[in-house]
């Protein structure tokens, strides 16, 4: 029986180890859910404070609760590190780093292909390996499997090659990782075989083979470009609503009242997060390739990436109409800096980019998020790292000219906040439920 036979076994009896590579809102999750199912653990960040908070048995994501990640740091299996030179010491490895654009919005595929050479310096006949990172289709095939066979072993002969998309969406208290069916698709049958083996053993949704990884890379695509599109459909329906004097939530209220035929999706001041600004975008460029045009995503794109400038010029003309006053020199309050509500994380935040329209106008910006204390370094938007929330006391208390509710968190006094502010720009709805003072809100 050859090693590749033999990690059925390992799987099943739980003897299998698992290593996973990258310990953000994809990785962390999914080692929480491989060591509960009983698998020995070791986990792989370049992050030493993470491993260093991990070691603790600290959580650094907001709803990734500290008692299991204590549960981790005591059980005697797992193990966090930032050498990569342990990779051949995991029987199954995951890859869940970063795929972003670049700044001419094509895919930025350094992270997967220099995690891929790490793997291949210490690639062992009988490993399974698998991408979970988002992706255009033919990624696992024509990037991550000839990086590994330069190590001289063969995929489907000496290792297993697989591809099995992220669905994690943060926050959610319904759908965690062991709740939502995996996609698997396999280089050959024996390693999608072997991946729905081991999803299986680590969730209770079970899994959902397809024919191969490129219709697996395809499957999460199809996912973000579906929320991303109708996202777009109800961004252009608020501003031709609002050009009539209709509410384009009460609309949306009433229209899903429908048992069929109708999915509801909000408008909002532009995308966030990791993957729906991102993901529509990989498949374009790879159309290219194929001398195919995307024009019904690329619109979507446009519609979505335009509305931080929407929201910009509303509330410069509420100003103006209000209070005979520009944007210039006014102060400007961002109520939240998450790219969604309950969650401290910035990633593609449409705050970012709202904060830098404001302030290209001359206006004065601060913000307050409950979860997000400092604004830490990221690929863009470097200008305003190490910016500070300011006190709820100070929100308060006034001072401002203008509050914008850019993240609807449930930890907000709304109705405080209405009533500090001079003028309220709510892009989420989520002053729906302030009885007084409505004469000073804008939904936007």
């Amino acid at each position: 029986m050859s090693k590749i036979e033999d990690l059925g076994g390992l799987i099943g009896d739980r003897r299998a180890s698992v290593g996973v590579i990258g310990l953000g809102y994809v990785g962390l999750p999914l080692v929480l859910a491989a060591h509960a199912a009983g698998f020995h653990v070791i986990g792989f960040d370049s992050d030493p404070e993470k491993i260093s908070r991990l070691d603790a048995g600290e959580s650094y994501i907001r709803h990734i609760d500290s008692d299991a990640t204590g549960a981790l740091a005591q059980s005697g299996r797992f193990a966090a590190t930032t050498d990569m030179q342990r990779l051949g010491e995991a029987d199954i490895v995951l890859i869940c780093v970063p795929t972003p654009l670049t700044v001419n919005r094509e895919p930025d595929m350094r992270y997967v292909e220099l995690t891929s050479q790490a793997i291949a310096a210490s690639l062992r006949a009988g490993q399974l390996v698998i991408l979970e990172s988002t992706t255009y289709p033919g990624t696992t095939e024509d990037l991550v499997k000839p990086v590994l066979e330069a190590s001289g072993l063969k995929s489907g002969t000496d290792f297993l090659l697989a591809y099995s998309p992220e669905r994690e969406d943060p926050g959610n208290i319904d759908y965690g990782t062991t709740q939502i069916p995996k996609v698997v698709g396999g280089d050959g049958e024996p390693a999608r075989s072997a991946a729905c083996a081991f999803y299986e053993a680590i969730t209770s949704a079970g899994t959902v083979p397809v024919t191969d990884t490129s219709t697996a890379e395809a499957v999460k695509l199809t996912e973000n470009i579906f929320r991303s599109v109708n996202i777009a459909l109800v961004n252009e329906l608020k501003l031709v609503y609002d050009s009539m004097g209709i509410d384009i939530w009460e609309v949306i209220e009433a229209a899903k009242s429908k048992p069929f035929g109708y999915m509801p999706f909000y408008p909002g001041p532009g995308l966030g997060g990791h993957c729906i600004p991102i993901d529509p975008f990989y498949l374009t460029w790879k159309a290219r390739e194929f001398d195919v045009a995307t024009r019904f995503i690329e619109l979507a794109g446009e519609v979505n990436t335009a509305m931080p400038a929407h929201i910009v010029a509303r509330l410069g003309e509420e100003l103006d109409k209000r209070f005979a006053r520009g944007l210039n020199g006014a102060k400007v309050l961002l109520m939240g800096m998450a790219y969604k509500k309950n969650v401290d994380d910035i990633r593609e935040s449409p705050a970012l980019k709202l904060t830098s329209l404001l302030e290209a106008r001359g206006a004065v910006v601060s913000f307050h998020d409950p979860y997000i204390g400092v604004i830490q370094t990221g690929r863009e938007h470097a200008e305003l790292s190490g910016r500070e929330s300011v006190p709820w006391a100070d929100v308060v208390g006034g001072g401002h000219d203008v509050a914008l509710i850019v993240t609807d968190h449930d930890a907000i006094d709304y109705a405080a906040l209405v009533a500090a502010s001079p003028l309220v720009i709510d892009t989420r709805n989520a002053t729906r439920a302030v009885v007084d003072h409505r004469e000073k809100i804008v939904l936007a």
